[in-house]
């Protein structure tokens, strides 16, 4: 039994990962932008719901390398350098709050978009600070709560719909 949920669990995971390559690509298609919409953050967030904060954690820091590699989106450095430390900690957050410590789909969540940004914003200092790029709070605060307020909105429409769907259908257990 251990095995076939490590099976299915890694599977997921790949299919999370094919979109959040191809989710953002569709987005692009239609006009919307990444920073605005946030597209890629969507399919690593569920995917610490769906198969926990080890999954989610690797899902957030591969996603941003191979869509950099196949797409050129987002440019590895320094955007994509921050996008990976970002990710990795909503995947792992969500897994962690709602598969382990047993907490609601909202607080896991909110919880997770909070402890991402604010690494988003630590990495983003560090890493275009390297690049010799400007980048203070103000820029922060803009990118990360003000530019993204559509995909914030559809994040926490969107996933906790897919969550309590998945549960009632049987597809994901219940986590209470």
């Amino acid at each position: 039994m251990q095995n076939k949920t490590y099976v299915k669990n890694l599977v997921l995971t790949a299919f999370f990962i094919a979109a959040g390559i191809i989710l953002p690509m569709v987005f692009h298609l239609f006009g919307g932008t990444g920073p605005v919409f946030l597209p890629m953050h969507i399919p690593v967030l569920l995917c610490g719901f769906v198969c926990g904060w080890k999954y989610g954690l690797i899902a957030g820091i591969v996603t941003p390398i191979i869509s950099s590699i196949l797409t050129g989106m987002p440019p590895i450095f320094p955007i994509g350098a921050a996008m990976i430390c970002e990710l990795a900690v909503y995947g792992l957050l969500c897994g962690l709050l709602y598969r382990s410590l047993k907490q609601n789909i909202y607080v896991s969540l909110i919880g997770s978009m909070l402890g991402g940004r604010a690494v988003s914003g630590i990495a983003n200092m560090i890493f275009f600070g390297i690049a010799g790029k400007p980048y203070g709070l103000s820029v922060f605060l803009t990118g990360a709560f003000v530019t993204s307020i559509p995909g914030i909105i559809i994040q926490i429409i969107l996933i906790p719909i897919l969550i309590i769907a998945l549960e009632k259908a049987g597809q994901l257990e219940k986590v209470r």
